[in-house]
């Protein structure tokens, strides 16, 4: 059986040891992460487990003839091959074997050969065709084809040349290399840092159906938790295997990490003790031998160490200023680019305090609607309109990128920081995790994640009231983008977003705008389990068709988003010019005049309730629904605070929801008497 085994494993640079007597194992059907704070020696640790770098001391072991393959974070593919000629070189190994093969066939033509050696030919000759034949070697058009299909590459993209990609799909062509190659193990560095959502949920299923071994490095929890089963964990050194999804080994590790804190703070405090003894008695001549005992003891502590990358941001983002209660209008706005129209006809009001993800496949239009959005961009057709006192904050893919490189980080905040801000940039920055000598560092030597959290801390200071934010999360590690998560769920004002990580989608967003070129964009009123659900029923034909659905009803989603369209409401009702409601019954009243206008008052109030209860359930069902979701995570149900904690959220729902559907019963039974009197 292939496997590849690190033991003991030790690398120091300089007087920091990295890696200290690290042991793993990775054979068929592994499915591990490997977990760390940034700079703790993850992707060090793979180099060293593909020969790349080489230990200070132990061993690694690969079984003889075992295929290793590995995905680093970066990559740069030359030449002016297309992406299909660069796909195709990823079975070159098997074009070795069939010229071995050949050369094997000459052999054997040879009358002389003694029995044994032609046994020992044939052997190695039918080894050779039973690998070929397991390759998919005779059907790699087809495997080809659906990895880079499956990546998210077009089929007018496969005769690009490569060094006409951008870095993110050189990395999602590196990423289909090696999935083509059918390794043995394979180590994946943040493979899905540059895939989006259709991407990686592709990637999911081609890993979990994958026979060989996998290493993984990924700051998307959801991606891990449907593709492992174990993680090993670099802490200060050591490496520490933990059975279980990831969610599992976050709640057990949490459980630890606060104990170490405790200990830590307990250790701190001892030391400040000690410390002010010294310092008190240190000159007085009747305390010197108690003072060099509180020395010694000092000398004798083993520090308790938190690395720098377990440390938390720690920010939320400034009041929203007011703003009114439309934030965005957007009015038959379509957008091209040559023979490719990717908006087309969009009408959209956006209310104040939403938090909408735009979702669909990479070139739908999501990045494109957030520039238009955000003024970036003015040359479309249409009208968008932004509310009474709407400020923007926008966070680009590229803002990272979009920075003075020769600036320190502390130049590079202050460039943007408002004078009544100045006196705090420090503090700011400290909170950013750039502390001490880091303010100084050159913007062109900052990692992907430090760049992204500066561009992030660029946007917080400046208050804003609409957030348009552009994969924010991208580079991000797992603290990092749960911090952010609970600094935009606490933020008052309006969040439109994309991103690739269905987490924090799945936490942030209470309405899903999808986006596809060549149909009718819809928004459902939901989060993203909802969206899933409820884009499920539609295809299944269970749910009204787009021309049917209820505004606002159960169903959660509205298809047509044009304002001036018809929109079917409860009880054959239609919004008027104003976007009031009215019936579409008549009065027959034999009464006087001021009992037929009572009549029509007391229609429109249990109109209007009875909308009301219905917008109300349908929230209730979608915040249920979110719960019952949650609920299924094996960091809340293996948490008993917070299991009732939720338990205790949807038996509220579901009494509200029980309250509500006997008021509508009595509305609903009031309003038909009142309609026939």
């Amino acid at each position: 059986m292939p496997f590849v085994q690190l033991s003991n494993i030790s690398l120091a640079f300089g007087a920091r040891d990295l890696i200290k007597s690290a042991t793993l194992t990775l054979s068929d059907g592994s499915r591990a992460a490997l977990a760390g704070a940034n700079g703790a020696g993850k992707s060090t640790l793979m180099k060293i487990a593909v020969g790349l770098m080489q230990p200070d001391s132990g061993e690694v072991t690969v079984t003889k003839g075992a295929r290793v393959s590995y995905l680093p974070q970066t990559l740069v593919l030359s030449g002016e091959q297309t992406v299909w000629e660069e796909a195709e070189t990823s079975f070159s190994h098997i074009e070795s074997l069939l010229k071995k093969q050949e050369a094997l066939g000459h052999q054997l033509e040879d009358a002389n050969l003694e029995p044994k050696a032609m046994q020992r030919l044939l052997e190695e000759f039918d080894a050779i065709t039973t690998h070929v034949e397991e390759s998919g070697y005779y059907r790699r058009k087809e495997r080809i084809s659906e990895v880079l299909t499956g990546l998210g590459f077009a089929s007018k993209d496969f005769e690009k040349p490569v060094n006409e990609l951008s870095g993110g799909w050189q990395m999602r062509l590196a990423l289909a290399k090696i999935l083509l190659e059918d390794p043995d193990i394979m180590l994946l560095d943040e493979p899905t840092n540059y895939l989006d959502l259709e991407a990686r949920t592709w990637l999911e299923g081609f890993l979990q159906v994958y026979r060989g071994g996998v290493l993984l490095v990924s700051h998307d929890r959801y991606f891990l938790d449907v593709t492992i089963n174990e993680v090993y964990e670099l802490f200060n050194g050591k490496l520490t295997r933990y059975p279980g999804t990831y969610s599992q080994y976050e709640t057990r590790r949490a459980q630890e990490l606060e104990q170490l804190f405790d200990a830590w703070e307990r250790q701190q405090e001892e030391i400040q003790h000690i410390e002010d003894f010294v310092r008190r008695f240190r000159y007085k001549e009747s305390k010197a031998s108690q003072v060099q005992s509180r020395i010694k003891m000092l000398e004798k502590i083993v520090p308790i160490e938190i690395p720098e990358g377990m440390k938390h941001i720690h920010f939320s983002f400034p009041p929203a200023p007011h703003s009114g209660k439309i934030t965005v209008r957007i009015e038959k706005v379509s957008k091209a680019y040559g023979e490719l129209h990717v908006l087309e006809d969009l009408s959209l009001e956006i209310e104040r305090g939403c938090k909408m993800a735009f979702v669909g496949p990479n070139g739908a239009g999501k990045s494109t609607l957030m520039r238009l959005i955000a003024g970036i961009d003015s040359n479309y057709e249409g009208k968008i309109t932004l509310g009474s006192g709407v400020q923007i904050g926008y966070f680009a893919q590229d803002s990272a990128e979009h920075m003075n490189s020769d600036n320190t980080v502390e130049e590079e905040a202050a460039s943007v920081c408002p004078q009544q801000l100045k006196s705090k940039l420090r503090n700011l920055l400290g909170a950013f995790l750039f502390r001490g000598d880091d303010v100084e560092k050159p913007v062109s030597v900052l990692s992907g994640g430090e760049r992204s959290r500066l561009a992030l801390l660029k946007l917080l200071l400046n208050p804003a009231n609409l957030l348009i934010l552009d994969e924010p999360t991208n580079h991000l590690d797992l603290t990092s983008k749960d911090v952010l998560l609970e600094a935009l769920k606490a933020f008052e004002g309006t969040v439109l977003f994309v991103s690739h990580d269905r987490g924090f989608i799945e936490d942030l967003a209470d309405r899903i705008l999808e986006l596809e070129i060549g149909t009718t964009p819809r928004l459902y009123l939901g989060n993203y389990s909802y969206y899933r659900e409820k884009k499920e029923a539609l295809a299944a034909g269970l749910v009204p068709g787009a021309s049917e659905v209820v505004a606002g009803a159960d169903t959660g989603v509205q298809p047509k988003l044009a304002l001036t369209e018809k929109t079917v409401l409860p009880n054959g009702a239609n919004p008027s010019e104003d976007g009031s409601t009215t019936g579409s019954g008549t009065g027959t009243g034999s009464g006087s005049w001021e009992d037929e206008k009572a009549k029509k008052a007391q229609i429109r109030r249990l109109k209007k309730r009875e909308a009301d209860i219905t917008e109300r359930l349908a929230a209730l069902s979608a915040e249920k629904h979110r719960l019952e979701d949650a609920m299924a995570l094996p960091a809340n149900y293996t948490d008993g605070a917070k299991a009732r904690k939720l338990l205790k959220d949807i038996e509220a729902i579901e009494e509200e929801m029980a309250q509500l559907n006997n008021e509508w019963l009595e509305v609903a039974e009031a309003l038909s008497n009142a309609e026939v009197l």
